[in-house]
């Protein structure tokens, strides 16, 4: 069983001590770490659900990625007071550092995910397994499937690991009970890919992050599993995840309000189950004064409260099974009426929202924007590895776009047993990932030679 001494562990990757500062605990310093962090800057020009939306109300990765840490602070404090009035916390550890942890989380949740959200996923794995298969003949079959089934959660895992603030010696250097509350799906990819891992295809540790994981593991002690390089998850890891579901729950049926795809009366009877009646006693004359598009405001923080209360009050009726390393979904163990809520939310956003055309158009070319920009790349820093002196000019200028001194050191001294071609793509697959929905739109018009001077 694992315990929570070792689970809230201070210390940062690198088995460097705990960063204290005044009136800055070493949890507060992983969530400013994030927030001051380009990668996170650039969430803001990063499709949430709607592609280059120009609908200025609706969200995009980084309001939902703030909305999602507001809702995982609340959650973290509430269940580290249930903990503490219980004495299971260790000593020096307080519910706001629980509520600090899962807030970091919540902030870096999705700070992996590349242009166009989960299409942009898709499009670069299809990318991979068709046209650019010829680009992995030279890697082993665990960095092929690292490329051919691309994971914005792993994604995440590097940028905050490896490539942001001090690359490929720590990254944001965070600690180690962040990271580990990070890891969604503690695997690699090939298992995952052939069903071998309890969410098929679902997989949070490319090869090149591998020892850092199992460091991470190690320090927090989390359960080995049956099957290589495979963990439990840490309990917390619920928490971030019932957070985002619960802002998926409410705020993707606000933008669909915002936009005209749904009508108030078919929001309003997804959430006001979860509801007492005194609240809606006292909410509904104020509602019948308002226009459609200002009610939701008026409900949202009663709804958050009753999705977080239910929550925590799961996450300790379960304890147990979490620490025992059992694999839960927290939001089924909530009371009926707030799983019954967060899944009728999900079913209507699916059917209505995410079919919606525009939505559609603008995903269905972004396979294009991500082609362009994944063979030109790929074709120029595979020359590169190979001899630098013997690029073309062209491989020369995009590996000057990419930057020259910023590819791991590994690819000319790898003592991990990676592949120089599969260093060297993980760098494009970095910047790629890394772009924004403007900036990789523009960047492949640039490419092919219609693009205009900026």
């Amino acid at each position: 069983m694992m315990n929570w001494e070792k689970l809230v562990n201070a210390s940062r990757l690198g088995n460097r001590p705990a960063k204290v500062e005044k009136g800055r605990s070493p949890f507060n310093s992983d969530h400013d770490k994030i927030i001051f962090s380009g990668a996170f800057r650039r969430l803001a020009k990063k499709t949430q659900v709607h592609p280059l939306a120009t609908n200025d109300h609706v969200h995009n990765r980084l309001t939902h990625s703030l909305e999602v840490a507001c809702v995982g602070r609340s959650l973290g404090i509430r269940v580290g007071e249930k903990l503490q009035a219980a004495n299971k916390l260790p000593a020096g550890v307080t519910a706001a550092d629980i509520g600090d942890i899962i807030q970091s989380t919540c902030l870096a949740h999705d700070i992996g995910n590349p242009p166009f959200g989960h299409t942009g996923e898709a499009a670069i794995r299809s990318w991979f397994q068709k046209e650019g298969a010829r680009f992995l003949e030279k890697l082993d079959p665990e960095e092929a499937s690292d490329l051919k089934t691309f994971e914005g959660n792993a994604q995440g895992f590097r940028v905050i690991t490896s490539s942001e603030y001090h690359p490929y010696d720590g990254g944001m250097r965070m600690t180690y009970a962040t990271l580990a509350s990070f890891i969604k799906y503690p695997w690699t990819s090939l298992p995952a890919a052939s069903g071998k891992r309890p969410k098929s295809g679902k997989y949070g540790i490319y090869k090149s992050e591998l020892s850092i994981f199992k460091e991470v593991a190690d320090a927090v002690g989390l359960i080995r599993k049956k099957g290589d390089d495979w963990y439990c998850r840490h309990p917390f890891v619920a928490l971030m995840e019932a957070a985002d579901d619960f802002c998926y729950g409410i705020l993707d049926l606000e933008d669909g309000l915002e936009m005209g795809i749904l009508s108030w009366d078919e929001v309003y009877q997804i959430l006001s189950p979860v509801l007492t009646q005194k609240d809606l006693t006292e909410l509904e004359p104020e509602l019948s004064k308002l226009r459609d598009g200002r009610k939701p405001p008026v409900i949202r923080g009663k709804v958050i409260d009753a999705y977080v209360e239910a929550a925590a009050n799961a996450f300790l009726k379960h304890e147990e099974e979490f620490l025992n390393g059992d694999e839960i979904d927290l939001i089924s163990k909530c009371d009926n009426g707030v799983a019954e809520a967060v899944r009728a939310a999900k079913d209507l956003a699916k059917t209505r929202i995410f079919t919606h055309p525009r939505k559609v158009e603008l995903e269905i070319g972004s396979y294009s924007v991500m082609a362009t920009l994944l063979e030109v790349m790929c074709n120029a820093v595979l020359e590169y590895s190979a001899d630098p002196k013997k690029c073309s000019f062209k491989s020369k200028r995009v590996v000057d776009l990419i930057g020259p001194y910023t590819f791991d050191p590994r690819m000319d001294n790898h003592p991990d047993a990676l592949t120089p071609q599969y260093i060297a793509i993980m760098r494009v697959i970095d910047f790629i990932s890394g772009c924004t929905d403007h900036y990789a739109t523009y960047l492949a018009k640039q490419f092919n030679g219609m693009g205009e001077a900026r």
